[in-house]
């Protein structure tokens, strides 16, 4: 199970639109997803039209009037998708715990004596460096840190990984984060100036996929749904649908140990691969991917193109006899192989293109 929590203290960033997209696109690849709103301002409840009586505040508080578990407060939203919800008493906890030893761990602990069966738990933070905050962060092995292509945006990303370092040293506990570019504009000429300042500093901990500005995410929350029930088409959707591919592919399935006999039965059963060149012809490209099914879509460095005279190389090897849909990335804007006749619409109403590779 990944706990993922969300954070950035400085608002507006997409913090609570990223927490329940991401949340309702992990569960549309089959992951069973539970979402805890940890903000007592309730963004990410109401954005889902959820209004409890009880909510994570029963759970964490000792004062609670009506003590609960964590089992007992969640809701389902969607297929895969449910909640723990948050309510404005929830602001009053960090006084309860002011002087309580142990108090940076109390979600930590719940999460520790939690029996449900999820893929993933994802915390919707609040928008500060407060007792909640560091509860989320103590409670995670990974913090997902949306940003504005702004200069604000950087200077509150280096407040939190000082918060970071601090539970590190302190709580003995160490945290990956990742910086995600969220509220992206492209038509201004600033934002790509200050994308490149963020890539320049923290380009190891990026994420390739880029959650661009979309009206629909703001109609989806109004209406109380996440992007992909709202409108799947949409621009919102495709890119938090592709970050849940990316955080997908850094699951890690332990390899068992195989005897030397075992090794070399494997060797002789693995699938023949076939080498195969895809190009295309893009001279005034600055940056060139080819994403498909054969490398879960992914946009990093191995899928990367390479130029010559105006036209973008890449040799992939794939399993032979079987049909491939891919599509490539020009300066970050996904299309389909121009030069290929063969296509296939895909469920976001776009053109993939298909590639058979022969035995």
């Amino acid at each position: 199970m990944r706990i993922i929590a969300i954070s950035n203290q400085k608002g507006g960033c997409g913090k609570t639109t990223t927490a329940i997209n991401l949340a309702a696109s992990l569960a549309n690849n089959e992951r069973k997803v539970l979402l805890i709103d940890l903000d007592p301002q309730s963004h990410a409840s109401l954005g889902l039209n959820v209004n409890a009586a009880l909510s994570i505040y029963n759970v964490l508080s000792k004062m609670a009037t009506k003590k609960s578990r964590l089992e007992d407060i969640i809701i389902k939203v969607t297929d895969n998708f449910d909640i723990a919800p948050s309510s404005i008493v929830l602001s009053t906890l960090e006084q309860e715990l002011a002087g309580e030893i142990g108090r940076e761990s109390r979600l930590w602990d719940t999460l520790n004596t939690f029996t449900g069966t999820y893929d993933y738990i994802l915390i919707d933070c609040p928008p500060n460096l407060g007792i909640l905050t560091i509860n989320a962060i103590r409670a995670s092995s990974e913090v997902i840190v949306p940003v504005e292509a702004s200069r604000f945006s950087l200077e509150g990303l280096g407040q939190l990984n000082d918060i970071i370092e601090l539970v590190k040293q302190r709580l003995n506990h160490d945290v990956n984060y990742q910086v995600l570019v969220a509220n992206f504009d492209s038509r201004l000429k600033h934002s790509f100036t200050m994308l490149a300042k963020i890539k320049e500093k923290f380009k190891s901990r990026m994420f390739n996929t880029i959650i661009h500005i979309n009206v629909k995410l703001k109609e989806a929350q109004n209406e109380g749904k996440n992007i992909l029930t709202y409108d799947k088409y949409s621009r919102g959707a495709k890119d938090y649908f592709s970050l849940s591919r990316e955080i997908i592919t850094q699951e890690k399935t332990p390899i068992p140990s195989l005897e030397k006999e075992m090794r070399k039965i494997l060797k002789e059963k693995l699938p023949r691969l076939t080498e195969v060149v895809f190009s295309v012809f893009a001279p005034d490209a600055k940056e060139v991917y080819v994403a498909g099914e054969f490398n879960g879509w992914k946009r990093d460095d191995s899928s990367r193109m390479e130029a010559k005279n105006g036209t973008w190389f890449k040799r992939v090897n794939l399993r032979s006899g079987r049909r491939y849909h891919y599509r490539f990335i020009l300066d970050g804007k996904w299309t389909e192989d121009p030069r290929n006749p063969l296509k296939e619409t895909n469920p976001y109403g776009e053109m993939d293109s298909l590639i058979e590779v022969l035995k």
